[in-house]
């Protein structure tokens, strides 16, 4: 049997296959990548307009956002052993018809209930798709020049994704909210035709670990469920202090579980690996802030600045899209100054807006915010892809599916545990702008430490396949 990992040298129409079932690879990936990231910052704008419809105060704000990515993160880890045991191909393909399917129930949620629970459907699904996308681009291709540059390609779609998100949810909620998940689904479609063009990816059977799945959506809802609640209720009370009680104890039993298990989802030896430990550490800063900005600031500029859905999306758009024009040049930027250098000045930048967006006086003109939000949207390009290609450079490539569920899996409860402790925080007694400022100071201060601990990285030399 032939290595996978290696791709033989021909010629003519011979070398032309290889590209064209790359090119399919790549463009499906893409546009997964962009649905999964479009669902996670388009609903943001929306949330008034979801909350005037089906009712809700802000906790049923937070579970609408959060529904979809607790699932995401509580699934990522066995999504990731998922594909690679029953390969990349399939398993993007069946989490890619469930989002569609996902999607088309939110529009039609006659309810909030009805709305939340399409949105744990939808957050699963995706999980199955994120690693699996990751590891169909590792599979296709092998050499880390091509890779990296491959990433920066697939990441396009996230940030097309995020800079237009905005706008698009603003447009699509003059009409109605429902617009905003309806619009996945001729996306999935084409998607799906793609994928049909690939060839089969390779796949090695591996026991399913239940007690490891079954105690990691107990921590990660536990905890979720607690730091949302004690918004509500504070943290004394006793449904907080069981959720938050829940949540350790099944940490605790998860980690037993992986360290003895003879097939863990998330096999503790991988972060024997320092540059696995602090992508993972990166991930998740990143997304602290890059994803608990649109959710404050949407609020923010709503319900206390008066802006309708659209205007909100406007005042993002030089943020998404200064981080959507600088992305198709991140691979080769890395490739010039490194990636370790790329990934902690974008980090920098982040803290940098954040800070000042939380230090800026209360009279400060929307056209300023958006100014200022241009630093963080500038750490998109400078941070996600080149982590993302030196992840995938430091493991074997039989295990990147494992490695790219748990660097999505920290991005994820980054994101979870962001709009709920800032959701929180905005509805504290001393009010929203006291919640507000704290969460980007908060936000910027986890930027600022994953800044420090990006110079511990160490990136794959050009000619190797993977490095500790």
């Amino acid at each position: 049997m032939s290595n996978p990992s290696t791709v033989p040298t021909t010629t003519g129409a011979g070398a032309a296959r290889p590209r064209a079932f790359a090119g399919a690879v790549l463009a499906a990936a893409v546009l997964g990548f962009f649905v999964i990231t479009l669902d996670a910052v388009i609903v943001n704008v929306a949330l008034p307009s979801i909350r005037h419809d089906v009712g809700g105060g802000i906790t049923g704000l937070q579970w609408v956002v959060d529904g979809y990515t607790l699932m995401f993160a509580a699934l990522l880890l066995s999504a990731g052993s998922l594909t690679d045991r029953a390969g990349a191909r399939r398993a993007f393909g069946a989490g890619l018809a469930i989002f569609a399917l996902a999607s088309a129930a939110c529009g039609l949620a006659p309810n909030l209930g009805a709305l939340v629970a399409a949105r744990f459907v939808q957050g699963a699904a995706a999980a199955v798709m994120m690693p699996s996308s990751m590891a169909l681009i590792g599979h296709a291709y092998p050499d880390p020049i091509r890779r990296g540059r491959a990433v920066a390609v697939w990441a396009m779609g996230g940030a097309i994704a995020s800079s237009c998100g905005p706008v698009l949810g603003g447009l699509l909620t003059l009409l109605t909210w429902r617009l905003i998940f309806f619009i996945n689904l001729p996306v999935a479609a084409a998607a799906l035709i793609l994928l049909a063009r690939t060839q089969r990816s390779p796949h090695r059977p591996v026991p399913f670990d239940r007690v490891g799945q079954v105690t990691a959506v107990l921590a990660m809802g536990g905890l979720t469920y607690g730091a949302i609640e004690a918004g509500a209720v504070g943290f004394a009370a006793p449904r907080v202090i069981v959720a938050f009680t829940v949540a350790a104890t099944a940490l605790a039993a998860f980690l037993t579980a992986q360290a003895r298990g003879a097939h863990p989802m998330m096999p503790l030896d991988l972060f024997r690996s320092r540059t696995v430990a602090v992508s993972v550490a990166v991930g998740f800063a990143f997304v602290v802030g890059y994803y608990g900005l649109p959710f404050v600031m949407s609020l923010y500029l709503q319900q206390l600045r008066g802006l309708s859905a659209l205007a909100t999306g406007a005042a993002f758009l030089p943020m998404m899209l200064t981080g959507a024009a600088l992305t198709p040049f991140s691979a080769r930027i890395a490739e010039r100054v490194g990636a370790r250098a790329l990934v902690t000045a974008g980090l920098v930048l982040m803290a940098a807006g954040l800070a000042i967006l939380a230090l800026a006086p209360a009279s400060t003109p929307v056209w300023a915010l958006a100014v200022m939000m241009v630093l963080v949207g500038l750490a998109g390009p400078l941070v996600m892809p080149p982590v993302t290609a030196v992840l995938l450079g430091a493991v074997p490539h039989h295990r990147a599916g494992v490695a790219s569920g748990v660097f999505n899996t920290s991005r994820q409860v980054g994101g979870a545990l962001a709009v709920a402790v800032f959701g929180a925080l905005l509805a504290q007694p001393a009010g929203f702008l006291p919640g507000l400022r704290t969460s980007l100071l908060i936000a910027a201060a986890a930027a600022l430490a994953a800044a420090a601990a990006s110079r511990l990285l160490r990136p794959a030399p050009t000619g190797g396949t993977h490095s500790n």
